[in-house]
């Protein structure tokens, strides 16, 4: 989710959603402790409940970013063993760190004993040839007794070499049932499951099974589907904000952004499938990547799109 959940998507996505958990961009901790880089740790207030996603491995330098974290108001950290690029692996975190479940055990370690805030670890079914449910287990285990309580797993295994990333979400078939079991083998853990869900229906379904699920990139291509998962899933019963709310709101911000000096193409980027589905959505999307990136694009260009489309 590199480039896509910034700070300006997870305004629009709260305005869409009340409850969902929401989650930074991969942070990475050489970016804070050696670059400091703390304006990728800006938010604002209404993202809550909202987690820090950090890359990194080495203990310490873990624990100084979660307490900066922890200080800023976050309310979770999230470690990421999950991802396969090869700038990940040659910084040796994301995926390539499930051959190291000790390491990654006492990353947490650290940061449990820095901070009061709950760690999480999103991961993998399994990486190259090391993929039987044992090595799962051994990894499961281990990094829980670090004091880990939460794992969010994606259910495909990553292929380290040979397979891009992009190629990495789509090629490794999803295995939904090794998740499921590792929920039943360690009931005390909280297990979350991602990959290929594209829809509250699934999401629900795999609710069945596992304490939560995390939708990604289907979020992305048409982010109002968590319009209804306030009342589908966590029971609220407050009407849920229509399409044209949404973006009244989301130009009150903009508006606010713009003043500060923020482009405007950095925040209609997230918004183009608003109106996925809808009449006009074609044009709403065309006028907003041809206009948005205009040196002098201001809310016009937002008002002008808002009248191509005819959605509630």
């Amino acid at each position: 989710m590199m480039t896509h959940t910034d700070r300006h998507f997870r305004y629009f996505l709260r305005l869409i959603s009340r409850r969902v958990m929401l989650y930074t961009e991969m942070v990475t901790t050489g970016s804070l402790v050696y670059g400091h880089q703390y304006q990728r740790l800006d938010y604002h207030e209404s993202e809550h409940p909202l987690g820090l996603q950090l890359g990194g491995s080495e203990p310490g330098d873990l624990a100084r970013c979660a307490a900066i974290a922890e200080d800023r108001g976050y309310d979770e950290i999230n470690l990421n063993v999950g991802c396969p690029s090869d700038r990940v692996q040659n910084g040796e975190f994301g995926a390539c760190l499930m051959a190291q479940p000790q390491r990654v055990a006492d990353g947490v370690a650290a940061m449990r004993a820095r901070v009061r805030l709950p760690v999480s670890v999103k991961t993998r079914i399994g990486i190259d040839n090391m993929d039987d449910y044992a090595d799962l287990c051994r990894f499961i285990e281990t990094v829980s007794a670090g004091g880990c309580n939460t794992f969010i797993i994606h259910a495909r295994k990553a292929w380290l070499q040979g397979l891009s990333p992009r190629q990495n979400r789509d090629v490794p078939p999803l295995d939904y049932a090794r998740v499921h079991r590792i929920k039943q083998d360690y009931p005390h853990l909280a297990i979350i499951i991602n990959g290929g869900i594209g829809s509250l229906d699934q999401a629900a379904e795999q609710l069945q099974y596992v304490d939560g699920a995390m939708i990604g990139r289907a979020v992305c291509n048409h982010p109002y589907l968590l319009a209804d998962a306030d009342r589908m899933l966590f029971g609220d019963i407050r009407q849920s904000p229509t399409r044209r709310e949404v973006l009244n709101a989301f130009i009150q911000y903009a508006e606010e952004q713009l003043a500060q000096g923020v482009s405007l193409h950095r925040m209609t980027r997230h918004i183009l499938g608003l109106f996925q589905g809808q009449a006009g959505a074609r044009a709403w999307r065309r006028h907003l990547s041809e206009r948005a990136g205009r040196d002098d694009a201001g809310l016009e260009v937002l008002s002008e799109a808002s009248k191509l489309v005819r959605a509630a």
